[in-house]
């Protein structure tokens, strides 16, 4: 089958090399615009692209596909002349148009780390964990013009843990979307059944990540709290402020023992490999955390930098 894929991150990554190596003809790859990043600003190229380029595959990167952007028209075009059999769409990143998805003979399938239609939108998994979610998953949709509201072709299920941090439940998904493309293209369209139509009921948008998402909110209870700090672990990171100084916190944990009269936000142990802080209900246990500038230190090497005392509090971030 001749194959489109349009994907970014790591997560789209995955899903191309397990295409390509079930003897898929991927014709083009497109992928977002080298971006600067790092503490040079270099510019930077997506894993995807540094796949497909590493495999000697031709790599397409339009800054939009919108019809009103100048890149639009050549770029359609040229997809046109690869005469593609099917688009497979993984956290690209770009809003794909009806322009460009009439342009596969069977379309644009996308594969969406939630099961739909619970977190339609940019940030599925982040949003799953700090939710408390005990559940999430891959659907393979068929695209259509709105945001993820297509038919679902296939679906798989995946637990959430609650030790599950953004990576761990990430590198799961990805997987499972890598193998769950793979089988649904053995014989596509399947012959005997359709893509089922998403239900209406349910609907929750997965909105892009915003910096008040990762501001900490210590009057939450400790379960809370928790679980918004593991979904943004280890990247970008949940932020305290204690004093003037902004905090990334990792590895969170429940802490068991009852508080008594603690406010939410005080520091009650800085003993050993972790802190404990107060919440409005509860208190959570801190891992591992890092300062501005700085890289991120297990707890024993945090505090050994920079002293950290009982009593003390973070700014509660309401």
């Amino acid at each position: 089958m001749r194959i489109v894929f349009a994907g970014t991150p790591e997560f789209a990554r995955v899903s191309l090399v397990a295409l390509i190596e079930a003897g898929h003809d991927c014709v083009a790859v497109m992928t977002q615009p080298d971006r600067p990043g790092g503490r040079g600003r270099q510019m930077l190229e997506s894993p995807v692209k540094q796949e497909a380029s590493r495999r000697g595959l031709v790599v397409m990167q339009p800054a939009s596909l919108k019809p009103s952007s100048p890149e639009s028209g050549p770029a359609l075009d040229r997809l046109r002349q690869f005469a593609p059999d099917l688009m497979v769409v993984v956290a690209y990143g770009l809003i794909v148009p009806p322009s460009v998805l009439e342009i596969p003979r069977l379309g644009c399938i996308n594969i969406h780390a939630s099961l739909l239609p619970r977190w339609r939108g940019a940030a599925p998994i982040q949003r799953a964990i700090a939710a408390g979610d005990r559940e999430t998953g891959i659907a393979l949709m068929q695209m259509e013009e709105g945001l993820d509201t297509g038919p679902v072709w296939a679906e798989y299920r995946c637990p959430i843990g609650r030790d599950d941090n953004f990576q761990s439940l990430h590198d799961r998904l990805a997987g499972m979307g890598a193998r769950g493309i793979v089988e649904l293209l053995e014989e596509f369209p399947p012959p005997d059944r359709g893509p089922k139509p998403q239900a209406e009921q349910g609907a929750v948008y997965a909105h892009k990540i915003a910096k008040t998402d990762l501001e900490i909110d210590w009057s939450k209870p400790a379960a809370a709290v928790r679980d918004q700090i593991r979904a943004y672990d280890p990247t970008p990171g949940a932020t305290a402020r204690l004093g003037d100084e902004l905090v990334k916190c990792f590895e969170p944990g429940l802490w068991p023992e009852a508080l008594k009269n603690s406010p939410p936000g005080q520091i009650i142990s800085s003993e050993q490999d972790r802190l404990v802080i107060a919440c409005g209900e509860g208190a959570i246990t801190i891992g591992a955390a890092q300062r501005p500038g700085g890289r991120r230190l297990k707890m024993r090497e945090f505090l050994n930098g920079w002293p950290v005392r009982a009593g003390q509090s973070f700014n509660l971030n309401k």
